[in-house]
């Protein structure tokens, strides 16, 4: 649930931390605090509040009676005086008007004590819900008086039935124009929108229909609030009505919807005949409902064809069908349509041999991992030994635990409370026509709920976190639980086991904004104590069985939790919208790759393990990776200034504890996060596991699970190996040497087999790493990839030493990464000849090194301009080096603006300790406008594109739309970028502000579309050639895994690997890429529907858009087929 939705609620309980146990001290943050002194705190408890606001509520209520007495006395003394007609009615109005205001206060203050006094049931069970509209047209109130009997009671089913068809023939026969953009809608009635949609969904889950109903039925008949009511809002309600076969309650929806002058569409019909289905309607209203669908252009076969239906909801449909149509019969559905990109022709083919890998585990293991991870899922969390250092149980830290415990108890008693109090609150409101939190309130149990909220206060850093962000963990957390006891209440996990068990023939061995910040004092506690576990969510731990394929937007990943295919912002919606609009067999290539990627079976390295377990009990090494406690972070000379300091002085002093406390927050969670990732990689060390895939908007594949995976730091990668070993074979041992000569870094420019032999001439340092690691020359410590190079010594050294070392079963990933991966793709764009030698992609005897060219090039534009006398240039002397340039050549393919480049530039050369400080300014301006310059003339056609790209998104965003396209693999893509705008939403500790910039509704953000748009595409290039790549792997048996650009797979299996890696970046760049981009722009933007609605400002745009469209970059001649031959291509 967005952030939106559970902001609200979480400051209303969020007030709860303010209310337990003893006294607090003063909230100084060890010696970090004095120098701004102790912070305000209140010794009133919540108790006490409410009954200081409820006294003060009192007196401010005797002062209006007062007050309306005044009122009335001074109506009647003006009536008598001047004897002015009218004086009455508008005496009687003031004192209506105060009379109702007094009454609803009382009424509310009345409920509020009784609810504090446990006499009033918490929620909706005292509350009368509206049930009947008001009807703003005057034919249609005409049509629902004939439902109303004369006689007191409920209306019979005719009555119901003639007021329906009455509806029915009131209804015009125009179709609703759907605009082809949508308008731009002001933010604060959009959020409005959506929270009231929200709001009614939620209350059709958690089974409070009339309430939704209530809700509905206020905004309908109040003009202001009207405007908010959209055709999905009335589907919704009578959506709920149909299921339930409340024949009553759907007339008025459907009466409301038309006067709200909205046209049914096919969802409205397939809810009004659902419900006739369910009950016992007379023939000839449903034949009528049957005629007005048909008439408004709607087919009877559509209600099975495009709308998404229950088995039981296609039943009772076809019940009222056949009632007025008894030949009819739903239509067939057709056999799911294959993939026919011709990129995939080859992985569909079915007349193509195939050796599909199978797990290295039996059949009865998998249904046994199957039922472990089922359990996990059901349990929604996961209780993990913490890696820390044990404390010793001294009478502190058993008294620590003590008093913790205590407190848990005192807040989770007040949390229960403050939680029925809001609940009670929210539906008081909900019930004077309020989209309030209530509803999502009880999603859980008050008790599941409570609980929750202790472990996501639990988890809080000791500098605090945005109150944003813990809303939006908390609803997620809520909704995944939500999700889970759903499913499990049904039949789902039956035939989820059904299923997967089919799955798993197939798979098995064919042997069988604020800041919400815990108190100082609490954190100390929490440290004393050193409780033993960790808590996490289920979607956090990796898998113990494989995880569920995926095989569409909705289905995949975990077997119980749900998961989004396309992982984006809190709030998004349209990459959602894109994906279900899309054609199921569209999606197969990627589907399939996401599966094939999640399959990989992994388990932990336990020799690494161990090293790195003992240096971080040890307070950590930072040169290695392993952060150190944040008792080592440094602490100012001088906690407190002395009372003569000077004003220069203080500010120094303020300055030195804002970086220490900066690097104590920072040492804080990088230790967090190591310690994650160890206590998981410790509760797993005895278990094979699996990591599912989902992917960003852009088609780049992430595993899901956030702390324990192959895509974070040296030392996350070098604790995870495969799970499934594989023999070396004959070539296997010297893959494994180069591979670990690539992870040191000091042999960049050497060539395979240079790299080979500079192995085998340091075996002696090799196999005293992996002997002793921590007490022998620890040659493993220099690599630029320490962690890996000490895993990759093990393994060769284990190889090494092996009777037969072809026979020794090797588990280490080996990698081969990309050279420059983005500029490859660029210069194939372009067929850039210079570029394409540059990066790798013709032939050669030695690695071509871009970042090193680039240097080349501009050291001689220096030298030259030193000699000329250019200060700068002269100082720069020495100085310029593959490392000062090489973030910036890197990035500049992703979009990098000079600005940025000239900040990456100045962040090297302050690393350089010889280099005179006051030039930094001046040289790194001068180094950037020389890197560009250098990459003008090495890639001149890639910036062609990335001038025509960004041209093309200036445009169309400009026009009014987001950029989209469509990837080569058939993913859609559109992107999230908005014009911001804050929202607010009130809360009871304080005011949460937010920018919101990801709904389709809003204006583009101009700049962001046109920068992002070269990146983002260059990265949907390279996610399709991994998945090609992935998906022809997997077809010839091999385990892989990837990281972005960096491709892994077993030694033996590298030849193969990186011939299939050729193959399918040719095959991937012999397709009209940029053609086939124009093309889809100019359908998607310049067709006529689509400028149809245009202001003249925008067709004028949509003009030049035209024309930069049929104007693409002119390529060069280089042949794509040399990259076959390249060895350095991937290495």
């Amino acid at each position: 649930m967005s952030a939106l939705r559970w902001g609200r609620g979480a400051a209303e309980l969020g007030r709860t931390l303010r209310c337990s146990g003893r006294p607090r001290p003063g909230t100084e943050e060890g010696t970090l605090g004095g120098l701004w002194g102790p912070r305000r705190s209140s010794s009133i408890s919540l108790c006490e509040q409410d009954g200081q606001k409820d006294w003060g509520h009192a007196e401010l209520l005797e002062v209006l009676e007062a007050r309306v007495r005044q009122l009335q006395t001074e109506s009647v003394v003006d009536t008598n005086t001047k004897r002015v007609q009218g004086a009455q009615p508008l005496q009687g109005h003031v004192c209506s008007h105060w009379e109702k205001k007094l009454e609803a206060e009382r009424h509310g203050l009345q409920q509020r004590q009784e609810v504090l006094q446990g006499k009033r049931p918490v929620g909706l069970q005292s509350l009368t819900l509206r049930l009947e509209p008001r009807i703003w047209s005057k034919k249609l109130a005409g049509c629902l008086q004939h439902a109303k009997p004369e006689a007191p009671g409920n209306p019979s089913k005719e009555q119901l039935a003639r007021a329906l068809q009455a509806a029915l023939q009131k209804l015009g026969t125009q179709e609703a124009r759907q605009p082809v953009r949508p308008k731009a809608v002001e933010t604060h009635i959009l959020l409005l929108g959506q929270r009231l949609m929200h709001f009614l969904q939620c209350c059709l889950v958690t089974g409070h229909l009339p309430l939704a109903h209530h809700v509905l039925v206020t905004h309908h008949s109040k003009r202001d609030k009207q405007q908010l009511l959209t055709l999905d809002m009335y589907n919704t309600v009578m959506l709920g009505w149909a299921r339930k076969g409340a024949f009553k309650e759907l007339v008025y929806v459907f009466v409301m919807l038309k006067d709200s002058g909205l046209s049914p569409n096919l969802q409205s019909y397939a809810a009004a005949l659902q419900c006739m289905g369910r009950g016992d309607q007379d023939v000839h209203i449903i034949q009528r409902c049957v005629k007005q669908m048909v008439r408004e252009g709607f087919q009877l076969e559509q209600l099975f064809t495009d709308l998404a239906l229950s088995e039981e909801e296609r039943a009772v449909l076809l019940r009222a069908l056949v009632k007025v149509e008894p030949a009819f019969s739903p239509p067939v559905q057709a056999p799911t349509p294959t993939n026919t990109s011709p990129l995939l022709r080859e992985i569909y083919a079915k007349d193509i041999p195939v050796s599909y890998p199978k797990l290295h585990l039996p059949l009865e293991t998998l249904q046994r991992l199957f039922q472990q991870q089922l359990q996990v899922e059901l349990s929604t969390n996961v209780r993990v030994q913490s890696v820390e250092k044990a404390p010793q149980m001294t009478k502190e830290v058993t008294e620590a635990r003590k008093i913790l415990q205590s407190l848990r108890t005192q807040w989770e008693a007040e949390l229960l409370r403050a939680l029925q109090q809001t609940k009670a609150t929210m539906a008081s409101e909900a019930h004077d026509g309020l989209p309030t939190l209530y509803p999502f309130l009880c999603l859980l149990s008050e008790e599941e709920l409570v609980s929750v909220l202790m472990q996501v206060l639990q988890a809080l850093p000791p500098q605090g976190q945005p109150l944003l962000f813990l809303a939006h963990n908390l609803g997620l957390r809520v909704l995944n639980r939500h999700l889970v006891q759903q499913k499990q209440g049904g039949s789902y996990v039956q035939e989820l086991s059904q299923h997967y068990s089919k799955y798993l023939q197939l798979l098995a061995a064919n042997t069988q904004v604020g800041i919400l910040k815990p108190h100082p004092a609490f954190t100390q506690l929490l440290e004393m104590a050193a409780e033993p576990t960790l808590t996490f969510e289920t979607t956090e731990v990796p898998m113990l069985c494989p995880p569920l394929p995926w095989t569409s937007p909705h289905s995949g990943a975990y077997l119980l939790s749900s998961t989004k295919l396309m992982r984006a912002m809190e709030g998004t919606t349209q990459h959602q919208h894109l994906l279900e609009q899309c054609p199921p067999e569209q999606l197969h290539g990627a589907l399939d790759a996401l599966t094939q990627l999640g399959n990989c079976a992994w388990r932990v390295n336990v020799r690494v393990l161990d090293l790195v377990l003992e240096i971080f009990r040890a307070k950590g090494c930072v040169r290695l990776g392993v952060p150190p406690p944040r008792s080592e972070a440094p602490q100012p000379l001088q906690p407190r200034p002395p009372p003569d300091s000077s004003p220069v002085h203080k500010a120094e002093l303020r300055k030195e504890m804002a970086r220490c406390l900066k690097a104590a927050r920072e040492m804080h969670s990088l230790r967090s996060e190591a310690l994650y990732r160890l206590s998981l990689a410790q509760h797993l060390r005895h278990h094979v596991f699996w990591l599912p895939h989902n992917m960003d908007f852009r088609g780049r594949t992430y595993p899901c699970p956030p702390y324990f995976n192959h895509l974070g730091s040296d030392l996350a990668r070098a604790l995870l190996e495969f799970a499934e070993g594989r023999p070396l074979g004959p070539h296997g041992l010297d893959w494994l040497k180069i591979h670990l000569v690539n992870l040191t870094g000091l042999k960049k420019r050497e060539s395979l087999h240079g790299r080979l032999a500079f192995a085998d001439q340091v075996m002696e340092d090799i196999l005293d790493s992996a002997d002793h690691p921590m007490t022998g020359r620890k040659w493993w410590m220099e690599a630029d990839e320490p962690w890996q190079t000490l895993a990759c010594c093990m393994e060769v050294a284990q190889a090494v030493r092996a009777p037969d070392p072809a026979a020794y079963i090797s588990h280490l990933p080996v990698h081969q990464d990309g050279s420059c991966n983005g500029l490859q793709h660029y210069a194939a764009l372009g067929r850039d000849s210079i570029g394409a030698a540059s990066v790798n992609l013709i032939p050669s005897d030695l690695p071509q090194d871009v970042y090193r060219e680039v240097a080349a090039q501009v050291e001689e534009s220096r030298r030259q301009d030193a000699e000329e006398g250019l200060r700068v240039a002269q100082v720069l002397e020495g100085f310029i080096s593959r490392k000062v340039v090489k973030q910036t050549v890197m990035t500049v393919v992703y979009g990098v603006t000079r600005y940025g480049g000239r900040l990456q530039i100045e962040k090297r050369l302050r690393e350089l300790s010889d280099f005179p400080q006051e030039y930094i300014w001046e040289a790194s301006h001068y180094l950037v406008r020389q890197v560009f310059k250098s990459l003008q003339e090495m890639f001149s056609s890639t910036r062609a594109i990335q001038h025509w790209l960004t041209e093309s998104a200036n445009l169309i965003s400009h026009a009014g739309w987001p950029v989209e396209w469509v990837t080569p693999l058939g993913i859609p893509i559109i992107q999230p970028y908005h014009r911001e705008a804050k929202v607010q939403v009130k809360g009871g500790i304080q005011s949460l502000t937010f920018t919101s910039s990801v709904d389709t509704n809003q204006k583009p953000n101009t700049l962001k579309q046109k920068n992002g748009f070269p990146p983002n595409f260059i990265h949907s290039l390279d996610s399709s050639h991994m998945m090609l790549t992935a998906l022809h792997c997997y077809r010839k048996g091999l385990t892989f895994v990837s990281v972005h650009d960096c491709f892994w797979t077993h030694a033996a299996d590298i030849p193969v690997m990186n011939k299939v890696c050729r193959e399918q970046f040719v095959r991937l760049h012999s397709q009209p890429i940029l053609e086939e981009l124009a093309e889809f722009l100019w359908v998607r933007f310049c067709s006529g529907a689509s400028a149809r609605s245009l202001k003249r400002s925008d067709l004028a745009l949509i003009a030049k858009l035209q024309e930069t469209l049929q104007s693409l970059p002119e390529t060069g001649t280089f042949d794509l087929s040399q990259v076959m031959g390249s060895t350095y291509f991937f290495s």
